[in-house]
């Protein structure tokens, strides 16, 4: 009952966070409030992930490292969800250089982006027994097939997905945005909270897949 209680749990927080999403898209802003939305709600992942790594160290055991972990998805799905779900919707209202790109490109871009994304996706569940975020952690350490190649082929294919839609879209301004700011937030979450969590909960055999493995630029696996 009491592992049915929390997946329970992590159901209302996943609802809750699609009907912001949902919002998200649908609540007409001011040009000023909306760029405040997509550039300040990311720079807020700073502080959290931040939060969420002194409360891992305070208390290094793994059930505190899967329900901190929650909490830190939920605050994520925020702060990255709903600027991605504003920049996405509302792109065309963004002044700015319009790229050169033929529309044809971009779709062929975000389809082969799109596909890489979602092979990760099922690669951590077939290999890790679970989902990319908290409703249900991976219960086994995810060190194969693209995961042998990079530690993190979900964040790498999420970027390159990112960067594709700003060429789709054709907006330098979308791309600046994933570059300057998308980018460097993801890379500060991976660094500074997840690899301790992952840490945390699968020990010695994370170190050692980290220690052979890059953390985002693929490289051919070693023997």
């Amino acid at each position: 009952m009491k592992h049915v209680g929390e997946f329970l749990v992590r159901v209302v927080f996943l609802a809750l966070i699609c009907f912001v999403f949902w919002l998200a898209a649908e609540t007409r802003l001011p040009r000023v409030t909306n760029l405040c939305v997509i550039t300040v709600g990311v720079l807020l992942t700073f502080p959290v992930v931040w939060l969420g790594r002194k409360v891992l160290d305070r208390r290094p055991t793994i059930g505190r490292a899967v329900w901190t972990t929650t909490f830190v998805h939920v605050a994520l799905g925020l702060t990255f969800g709903v600027p991605i779900v504003r920049a996405v919707t509302t792109y065309r209202e963004w002044p700015g250089w319009v790229l050169p790109v033929p529309t044809a490109v971009g779709s062929a871009l975000v389809i082969l982006t799109g596909a890489a994304s979602f092979l990760t996706v099922a690669n951590l569940a077939l290999k890790g027994l679970g989902a990319p975020f908290f409703i249900v952690l991976s219960r086994k350490l995810a060190a194969d097939w693209l995961y042998a190649w990079t530690r993190n082929p979900m964040v790498l294919a999420a970027l390159a997905l990112g960067l594709s839609l700003g060429v789709w879209f054709r907006s330098a301004l979308f791309l600046l945005w994933v570059l300057v700011l998308l980018t460097p937030a993801l890379l500060f979450f991976l660094k500074v909270y997840e690899e301790r969590e992952l840490e945390i909960r699968f020990g010695a055999s994370y170190l050692a897949y980290r220690a052979r493995t890059p953390m985002l630029i693929p490289r051919k696996p070693t023997a």
